[in-house]
This record gives C-alpha cells, structure tokens and sequence, in this order.
C-alpha cells in the first residue's frame, strides 16, 4: 500500500519551493498507482517501456505520464502518442527521432535534455562542457514537433553533500542560461528520493520520488 501520508508531507514541502513532484510508479503495481492517482496525484513517472506501454491502458487519461529512464530511439513510437514528458533525451538523433513521430501523432512532444552532472560513468547524459553546443546544434534542427522545456540532471550516488549541492548547483547555473533563450524553457528536474532535499534548495522545481511513497521495490 503507497504511504499516503508521506505523500501528503512531500507534497506540503515541495509547495513551499514551487516545485513539482513525479511519484516514480515502476515496478508498482497499478491498483498502488490508483490509490495514489485517487490521492490527487497525476504525475508518475517510468523507466521502462514495455511497463508503461501495458500501465497506459488501464489508467485514466488524467494520468500525466513522464518517461524518465534511457529511451532508445526505436522505442520513441511505442509512447509518442500520450507521454506527457521524457526525461532522458541525450542525442540529437533522439531528438529527431521524437520530431518525427511527433508527426505522425501530430502532437508536440514535450522533453528535457539530460545532462551528466555525476560521476559514474554508468549515467546517461550530454557532457556539461558541450552542453552551450548541443543546445546550439539543437536549435539548427528542424523539429516543430518537439518542445525542450529544460534540463534533467542524477547527481553521484554517494553520501558526500557538497558533491551533490555542487553537482546540482552547477546544473542550475546552465539552466539559468538557457531559461532566458526560450519561453517555454521552465523545467529544472534535480532530485531523487535520498537527495531531492537538496535539489530543492539548489533550485530544482521537478523531483522524481518513488520508494519512499510506494515503499522499497
């Protein structure tokens, strides 16, 4: 059963930062979701797509789905028609890819633009020394089907917290540059269940919490 009333608390402390929360449903199943969903919750987020293709269904279509694991181009159509917002876009090939079956659903596809702000070489993500290039080379494509609302950036897993406020600090600084080029550059999504704390106070707006709403997968 989701712990509703950490739900309630989060959700209290996120409002004092402004900030969006994205209960991270994966692994859960859809009767949680529900209880969750009937909680005034409408945004979850996923990580594979098969599971959120076989969720999508059985789920009203208030339900704001974000896409927040690495999405392989060829699986881009499988969620284009009702994703409400991917994550995890790292490439330019992505980018044309969600462009074009942006098209074919004819909806404009909202993404953030993830960025490797950790050190684990494991993470996906555009380095942030070329991110100013990748923005730029972004801007030269043609895809009117695709809207970058910002930048999504997992600090190091470790338990030294000057390296995760440095890690998010910086990012928010990039964001910061960007934000003033487009109106619809809002979207700052730093933070997880064990360092959303200080992702907020470095000026996340967006944080993706599931364990400690759903429980431990």
């Amino acid at each position: 059963m989701p712990d509703l009333a950490k739900l309630d608390a989060i959700q209290a402390e996120l409002k004092y930062y402004n900030a969006q929360l994205i209960a991270v449903s994966k692994t859960k199943p859809v009767e949680a979701i529900r209880d969750v969903l009937a909680h005034g919750q409408i945004d979850f987020g996923e990580n594979y797509v098969q599971e959120l293709v076989d969720k999508h269904p059985q789920l009203p279509d208030s339900v704001h789905w974000h896409f927040i694991g690495h999405l392989q181009t060829n699986k881009v159509k499988q969620i284009a028609g009702f994703v409400h917002l991917i994550h995890g876009i790292d490439s330019l090939k992505a980018l044309a890819e969600v462009n074009k079956q942006g098209l074919a659903f004819n909806r404009i596809i909202n993404v953030l633009i993830q960025v490797h702000i950790a050190q684990e070489e494991s993470k996906y993500g555009v380095s942030p020394v070329s991110l100013a290039a990748f923005m730029d080379q972004a801007a030269g494509l043609s895809i009117p089907h695709v809207r970058i609302r910002g930048l999504m950036g997992m600090a190091t897993f470790t338990e030294d917290e000057s390296r995760i406020r440095s890690e998010f600090r910086n990012l928010r600084k990039q964001f910061d540059q960007f934000k003033s080029q487009s109106p619809h550059f809002d979207t700052l999504s730093m933070g997880m269940s064990s360092d959303y704390k200080i992702a907020l106070e470095e000026g996340s707006n967006m944080v993706r919490i599931g364990s400690m709403i759903f429980g431990e997968r």
